[in-house]
């Protein structure tokens, strides 16, 4: 029997989303019927969350207790994970591509010696070697490579979210539930929590939006952004931009979808002037439908577009979102 090691995200003492999304990474990990999925928490959770891992796959649930977790600390946070990966001793290790994930698990995978593979968008096992295949994007995005981890007792992985759906729950499941109370020494903790500032977000969060509308710097200005927000309200949707528009100030780096910004799955996702670059397409190639207004007919993103539109953006924008208030 072997143990697959995920660590799972707390936010407000709920279980976020991503967790779900890890577990159905890790059943696709499962080589054997007694392989088994374990949930480790770093945070405080209350039962009502964590006792529904059961229903999506966790076989063990296992509860990190010390004081020093209450805030977020890599520090305390890198130490508490090299607790739980000695008592579990798993082959394979799961983070998600989040502020907890990219900070730890590169740290983890120091400390052990062993090879971490970052930002996949696909896992499997290889047939062969019985070690893990990771599918992930190189060179900025602009192709697919598909790894193999070689001579390694531990395989790291750190999985993009949103590429995973989470597994039918099935009811009434039950599991184990193990509590890990761990001393941290004071003194090895080199970073301090100072403040906590709560910056209220505004509509339907960028990664969960079902609508996504997005524009680049084709727009011109950031005035005309004014529309995109119409539509998006319109179609109960979110606001998204390129990194170009980020970078100029036009809005927030919170609303960038790419490589380096948001990975989003909506089911439409409406482009305005972005040209699709192979950075931005990573953050969103999983959108199941992708309509794209651009200038120029030999933009990249009608190479993913299932509909594209050829034209400027003052023309056909107006007409469209007329289109839609009376549809709506």
């Amino acid at each position: 029997m072997a143990n697959i090691l995920l660590f799972g995200e707390v936010s407000d003492k709920e279980i976020s989303s991503i967790t779900y999304e890890l577990i159905s990474a890790a059943n696709k990990l499962k080589f054997n019927e007694d392989d088994k999925i374990v949930v480790a928490l770093l945070s405080e959770v209350i039962p009502e969350s964590y006792e529904n891992l059961f229903s999506y796959g966790a076989e063990t649930v296992c509860l990190v207790k010390n004081e020093l977790l209450s805030r977020s600390n890599t520090d305390a946070f890198i130490i508490a994970s090299k607790e739980v990966f000695d008592k579990f001793n798993p082959e394979i290790v799961l983070f998600a591509k989040t502020d907890l994930g990219r900070d730890v698990a590169p740290r983890l995978a120091f400390k052990l010696g062993v090879p971490v593979a970052q930002d996949c968008i696909d896992l499997g096992i290889d047939q062969d070697t019985k070690k893990v295949m990771v599918t992930r994007p190189v060179y900025g995005g602009s192709a697919i490579a598909t790894l193999v981890f070689e001579d390694v007792e531990t395989q790291i992985v750190i999985v993009r979210p949103k590429v995973f759906e989470p597994i039918t729950p099935t009811e009434n499941s039950k599991g184990e539930v193990v509590e890990l109370n761990i001393e941290l020494d004071e003194k090895l903790i080199k970073t301090k929590f100072i403040e906590e500032v709560v910056k209220e977000s505004e509509g339907i969060p960028l990664e969960s939006a079902k609508v996504v509308v997005a524009g680049g710097r084709g727009l011109g200005d950031a005035k005309n952004f004014d529309l995109l927000r119409e539509l998006a309200e319109i179609l109960g949707g979110a606001v998204g931009a390129s990194r170009a528009v980020c970078d100029a100030g036009w809005l927030d780096h919170e609303y960038q979808v790419g490589l380096t910004g948001k990975t989003i799955t909506p089911d439409l996702y409406i482009t305005v002037g972005i040209s699709g670059a192979s950075q931005h397409m990573a953050g969103c190639s999983s959108s199941k439908n992708i309509v794209a207004i651009n200038k120029d007919p030999n933009a990249n993103i009608f190479n993913s577009a299932n509909y594209g539109v050829v034209g400027d953006w003052n023309a056909i924008l107006p007409a469209f979102l007329e289109a839609v208030r009376e549809l709506n």
